[in-house]
């Protein structure tokens, strides 16, 4: 929420305004936001008796029922749009249809959306909420690991353009942010590993202590989606929490003094000077965690070959990576990327490379004079290095599936849908009843969608990819 305070004063030529806006919102941890003995979110909403809800189908899917019985269970009225799923579903479309539905719905002026979801819901319906009535408040609740430890603590929002990521978008900040990590129950291991690298980045630049617990317990908290699995041992599910907390203060107290990006030196920009054009370079993408590994790890190296990483500490950081399941190198990460990336991102960075690498362990510093030839020496070095780990330094599945990046056709999307009910035990058909289409909109439209089938919805749905 921001407040605006600005005054007015006459010049020789005319009038100069000169203003200063207040940001301020926050953030909650609790296990289980929508269990019924967890009032916090529902008191947000008991001065308006009602609650217009953001989420993913496959969200809703899993999570429908608890959503619908916490909000009856304190008399709220609860209406949902539910989005398409995938990076395909981050355009202008979707956006458009969540603005419907505040428009459906009669939002009052300061009435709160709630959006329910990953990255990519809390960007779209944070960026509808902006634009609607030029500033409408939201709460967010993410769900995905880089949605509770990155993305979370932004207030960026944006939807993609054209062929370009997060092309239209604002700064724009929540009221309050729940951050619930019993939803990782739910999500795939391939996304828990995803996120992963979002802790590796903050963590091997600003916060030792917390590099120091992602080493001793990496393959556990992977395994057991950061504690969350019913067979997590309480030493696990202890780490796990104070790597949480630790990481999203440190995210935040990085972000807090540069919430609209004026300063471009950004320890948490660690892992994104190549890797924006990188990750979408193989045929098929890289998942953003695998292409920010890549780029950390060659950073590293670079930082190594420069004396500013001692080998030990590069050698952990390469061997988190590797035991993490990222990748460290890609035989696509070529001298071609090295020049074309440099060439873009020193656009982006006013004229420097400002290149963030941990120096040393737990601290950063900034690269500015690292020249062609440098860069192509490093980049040697390290992929000689990358052959000596497992997998020659390759990733598990590191590649984007249709769940990143959405479907081709509505009945794909239903049925993986469907898919993610079945294999977190929710009933399907006879056996399983689809939440999709109960109780509200299903990407803007009504169309008689209601309590049907994840099979035989497709019908009743316009796709948003």
């Amino acid at each position: 929420m921001s407040d605006l305070k600005a005054s007015v004063s006459e010049t020789k030529k005319g009038f100069h305004v000169e203003g200063y806006e207040k940001i301020e919102y926050d953030f909650a941890f609790v296990d289980g936001v929508f269990d019924t003995a967890n009032p916090d979110l529902a008191n947000c909403y008991k001065k308006w008796g009602r609650v217009l809800a953001v989420t993913d189908k496959n969200v809703y899917a899993l999570y429908g029922d608890k959503i619908t019985k916490y909000f009856k269970h304190f008399d709220l009225t609860l209406k949902v749009h539910q989005t398409s799923i995938g990076e395909k579903a981050k355009t202008i479309d979707t956006f458009t249809g969540i603005c419907d539905s505040m428009t459906d719905f009669g939002i009052i002026r300061k009435e709160p959306v709630l959006v329910v979801g990953g990255g990519l819901v809390t960007d779209v319906a944070g960026f509808a909420c902006a634009a609607y009535c030029r500033n409408t408040n939201f709460i967010r609740v993410p769900t995905t690991v880089i949605g509770l430890i990155d993305a979370s603590v932004s207030i960026k929002v944006a939807v993609n353009y054209g062929r370009y990521k997060n092309r239209l978008g604002a700064y724009h900040a929540p009221l309050h942010t729940f951050l619930d990590f019993t939803f990782l129950r739910t999500l795939p291991i391939s996304q828990v590993r995803n996120g992963f690298a979002e802790l590796i980045k903050i963590s091997s630049c600003a916060h030792i202590e917390v590099f120091d617990l992602l080493d001793k317990f990496c393959e556990q908290l992977i395994e057991t989606k950061f504690g969350r699995s019913d067979d997590a041992s309480v030493e696990v599910r202890k780490a796990a929490d104070t790597i949480n907390r630790e990481g999203i203060h440190e995210m935040l107290k990085l972000e807090t003094p540069n919430l609209h990006e004026i300063g471009l030196d950004r320890v948490i920009a660690y892992g994104h000077t190549w890797s924006p054009l990188h990750e979408l370079v193989p045929e098929t993408p890289l998942r953003h965690g695998h292409a920010i590994s890549i780029d950390m790890a060659y950073s590293a190296t670079l930082a190594n070959q420069r004396g500013m990483l001692s080998d030990e500490e590069h050698g952990r950081l390469l061997s988190l990576f590797s035991r993490a399941g990222l990748s460290i190198d890609h035989p696509d990460f070529n001298e071609k990327v090295l020049e074309d990336g440099t060439a873009a991102i020193l656009k982006t960075r006013d004229g420097l490379l400002r290149l963030a690498v941990p120096s040393p362990l737990g601290s950063c510093s900034f690269v500015n004079d690292a020249g062609a030839r440098e860069l192509k020496d490093a980049l040697r070095k390290h992929k000689s290095i990358a052959k000596e780990y497992p997998r020659e330094g390759a990733g598990l599945e590191a590649y984007v599936d249709s769940s990143d990046t959405g479907y081709a056709s509505l009945a794909d999307e239903n049925n993986e849908v469907s898919n993610t009910m079945k294999a977190n035990g929710v009933q399907v058909n006879g056996n399983t009843k689809s939440k999709i289409g109960y109780n509200g909109i299903v990407n803007g439209h009504n169309d008689n969608a209601h309590a049907s089938s994840v099979e035989t919805i497709a019908e009743g749905i316009k796709a948003q990819a």
